[in-house]
């Protein structure tokens, strides 16, 4: 008499599930980590950053820059919110 375990092992539900659940645990860990780590902070004088460096320094930051915005807007935003070393 086949015991509900017996069943379970011989259907071709079981192994399919099976399958699916090791491939969404394979594409989970390759996928679920960062695959393209962000660039960061970009360093030097902001005169000299090009537009995806400003916007990606107020992005980082939360200040959620505006694809309107003017490249002198945007160097005139990263001044004001960087922070002056101190003496």
């Amino acid at each position: 008499m086949p015991t509900p375990l017996d069943k379970a092992l011989n259907s071709k539900k079981g192994v399919i599930v099976f399958g699916g659940i090791v491939t969404a645990v394979a594409a989970w860990s390759i996928w679920g980590q960062d695959m393209f780590p962000k660039e960061g902070d970009p360093t030097g004088d902001p005169e000299k950053w090009t537009r995806e460096e400003l916007r990606r320094w107020l992005a980082a930051r939360n200040l959620h820059p505006n694809s309107k915005d003017t490249d002198a807007e945007l160097l005139e935003r990263v001044k004001a919110n960087m922070r002056t070393p101190r003496a």
